[in-house]
């Protein structure tokens, strides 16, 4: 898998495989495209030309140690513009899952005209002081395992995830706004995934999102964060359909 590097200054790894339009995927909270999309990647590659990136200072994109200042959502935005400006990718298809999927959203709000449909699982666009207790719980990070801190270079798995706590904070405290701003220029068919049993993204914040698109839908699924994990055979159901009505 080749590594691009792109205008903001950082290096992305990615996947490059199958044929078709491009549809760019966007992993997680410790993730790679290769572990949190590899069905959906083996699913898709006949029909789609697939970008799976690997987000700055994951696996092996820098710079590293992979961080999160205030605002980090809109630094991985810029990323994947400049990646897409890099390899003169006009517009394309965008699916994130949780943290890649609010970057997929903003991406969308701040170039809307660069994308031909937006999908995201698990992402809201907005936070609000109901999901601060959730946020806080992630701390410390015992829970994050040898492998991840492996692959992705992580010293300290503590002041790893404090980082995410004390930026997902902020953005609670300063009203919430991630994409929410920017929703309303987003133009091109949009769908949210979430799992009803998602503590993390209400469905509520997904609605409040999307009363300001005017062709965003909401989807639910009798599951938790990872629709696309959990719920396998309905995520194909509702995301083929919604890939097929975008293309027409």
């Amino acid at each position: 898998m080749p590594i691009q590097e792109i205008a903001t200054g950082a290096q992305l790894h990615y996947l490059d495989v199958g044929q078709g339009e491009p549809l760019i995927l966007l992993h997680g909270l410790l993730g790679t495209a290769s572990l949190h999309f590899s069905r959906v990647i083996h699913w898709l590659q006949t029909d789609y030309h697939l970008y799976g990136l690997t987000l700055r200072g994951y696996g092996e994109s820098s710079p590293k140690p992979r961080d999160f200042p205030l605002g980090f959502y809109r630094r991985d935005a810029e990323d994947v513009l400049a990646f897409m400006d890099a390899l003169q990718l006009e517009s394309a298809h965008i699916l994130g899952y949780s943290d890649g999927g609010e970057t997929a959203l903003a991406a969308a709000g701040m170039q809307p005209e660069r994308f031909r449909s937006v999908a995201v699982i698990g992402a809201v666009g907005c936070f609000t002081p109901a999901v601060r207790p959730r946020v806080q719980s992630l701390y410390p990070g015992t829970w994050i395992t040898d492998a991840e801190k492996q692959l992705h270079g992580i010293g300290h798995a503590d002041s790893f995830i404090l980082g995410w706590v004390k930026a997902m904070k902020h953005y609670i405290d300063s009203g919430g706004d991630v994409s929410l701003s920017t929703a309303h220029r987003i133009n091109v068919p949009l769908l949210i995934m979430l799992g009803e049993n998602d503590t993390l993204n209400p469905a509520e914040f997904a609605e409040r999102f999307l009363e300001r698109t005017p062709t965003g839908q909401l989807e639910m699924f009798k599951c938790g964060h990872a629709v696309h994990d959990e719920a396998w055979n309905d995520f194909q159901r509702v995301y083929g359909d919604f890939l097929r009505t975008a293309r027409r």
